[in-house]
């Protein structure tokens, strides 16, 4: 398989690019991939430029399995610092006949010459033989080129740019030799993007106001807080894979030192399904199993307290074995009133 590295004058063509983008066709095929392709048909992945390369709008789908409650208002936060879904990744995106109409769409731009100078570039490209002889149209329904798709939830950070090969030829039912070519691990990645879990809204009592040395207890909505999947899947393959979060326990930061929390370390693990227990009647004078007891008045203010869940992720998929994702941290503060018990003299 020849693999692409844009010189100087493919990037003054991409570069060029820019400016008649949008005379470009917007259909493309896509099909192929691990497992091979199931048929062609018409596409919605849109062309463009970045940064001088040309990337296509991904055709990934994603479907929630499962009920979580409101979307999530932000990314989740992975516990492992050094790690993220990609940002980019190759995926099918056009046949050789595509190429070659992408092409002479561009030379009908008149505009400064552009889009003769952008043709003589791709052609010389992909038709007169460095590496490709007149757009592998021999090989149509054969295989695919594949292109740069950005993630869209990561649009904005620099690894976006780290897919920078021109589209290039993998044959039908051939797994490119590319870290970031579409598999199902990186579908799985970007399912973890897509988890819409819910905020992190805990429930206390006394809720709102609490005075201080009075244990208050801490609890989830045992029906928002489960198991929630999200399956990503690229249209026309087989490539697919189910992403699954799972609540595992609930980290407390009183939002002062002047504080105890329950357990001592303010890690409450699930028990029995459930994080922490409800306070009910008859419980004030026990210890809450997830709780906090604040041992100083919040004066005229309040304590910023944040409850963050940490939630176990793994991904399965059809055709591998699937593995765990570094688990994802979600959290949210409240505003918390501590006030002095107010005693009475007889």
């Amino acid at each position: 398989m020849h693999v692409i590295r844009p010189g100087r004058p493919v990037r003054l063509a991409a570069l060029a690019l820019t400016a008649v983008v949008a005379a470009t066709p917007a259909t493309a095929h896509a099909a192929g991939g691990e497992g091979g392709r199931k048929h062609q048909r018409d596409s919605s992945a849109q062309g463009g430029v970045r940064d001088g390369k040309i990337n296509i709008e991904t055709r990934v789908r994603t479907k929630v399995d499962g009920s979580a409650g409101p979307a999530k208002p932000g990314k989740l936060s992975s516990v492992d610092g050094d790690w993220t879904p990609p940002a980019c990744w190759y995926e099918p995106a056009f046949s050789p006949k595509e190429i070659e109409a992408r092409v002479k769409a561009w030379r009908k731009v008149k505009l400064f010459g552009l889009g003769d100078f952008v043709g003589d570039i791709y052609d010389a490209y992909y038709k007169d033989g460095h590496p490709y002889e007149d757009y592998n149209l021999d090989k149509q329904g054969e295989g695919m080129f594949w292109a740069a798709a950005i993630n869209p939830n990561r649009k904005d950070e620099p690894e976006a740019n780290a897919c920078d090969k021109l589209p290039f030829w993998v044959p039908e039912s051939e797994t490119p030799e590319e870290p970031l070519a579409v598999s199902p691990r990186i579908l799985a990645e970007y399912a973890y993007d897509e988890l819409p879990l819910p905020t992190t809204e805990i429930t206390m009592a006394p809720e709102g106001e609490t005075k201080v040395n009075l244990p208050t207890w801490v609890w989830l909505d045992k029906a928002k807080f489960k198991k929630v999947s999200v399956t990503a899947s690229l249209p026309d393959t087989n490539i697919s894979a189910t992403t699954t979060a799972e609540p595992i326990s609930l980290r407390i930061n009183p939002g002062t030192k002047d504080a105890t929390t329950y357990p001592a370390s303010g890690e409450c693990p699930i028990v029995d399904g459930r994080i922490g227990e409800p306070w009910a009647k008859g419980k004030s004078k026990q210890t809450p199993p997830c709780g906090v007891k604040y041992l100083r008045s919040s004066g005229d203010g309040s304590y910023e307290l944040n409850a963050t869940v940490t939630w176990k992720i793994t991904w399965t998929s059809t055709t591998e074995g699937g593995d765990r994702l570094p688990d994802a941290e979600f959290g949210a503060d409240q505003n918390v009133v501590v006030k002095e018990i107010q005693s009475v003299n007889r």
